[in-house]
């Protein structure tokens, strides 16, 4: 299954400047999501990050997984109208700098579930090259 923004809007509460996916390619409510995110040059934060030098600040890519993992658990019926919140981040690594111009491809797959928790491995890539893996939690609330 795909999701266009609109659709994704209907899923994540999420909005400009802090909605950081563009596209869902595939998913499986509570399973896994694969998401896109065209980075541009005219995102907000690169005008300080860095001056001569633009890097998609770690955090937000971060953040972007976080969302793509969100869409795997609130696109099951009975999270639908809810919240996703980040819980945590363990072993995250960064291998490569993310720059204007990249599509970022982000992948979560939910690997444990607990009650209202949610526990997923995340990874972000440019191409055939990995930006960054963590493994991310989220706890699913009423807004």
């Amino acid at each position: 299954m795909t999701l266009n923004i609109d659709q994704i809007r209907e899923i994540l509460p999420h909005r400009y400047p802090f909605l950081l996916i563009d596209r869902v390619e595939d998913f499986e409510p509570g399973k896994y999501a694969r998401a896109i995110k065209c980075v541009t040059a005219n995102e907000q934060f690169f005008a300080g990050h860095f001056p001569g030098y633009s890097v998609m600040p770690g955090v937000l890519i971060l953040e972007a997984l976080a969302q793509t993992g969100a869409i795997a658990l609130l696109s099951e019926p009975e999270n639908r109208g809810k919240t996703a919140l980040f819980g945590g981040v363990k072993q995250a690594r960064f291998r490569t700098p993310v720059v204007p111009g990249d599509v970022l491809t982000l992948t979560c797959t939910l690997t444990r579930r607990m009650g209202s928790v949610g526990i997923g491995e995340a990874a972000a890539s440019v191409g055939d090259k990995i930006a960054c893996t963590a493994e991310l939690s989220f706890a699913v609330m009423e807004k």
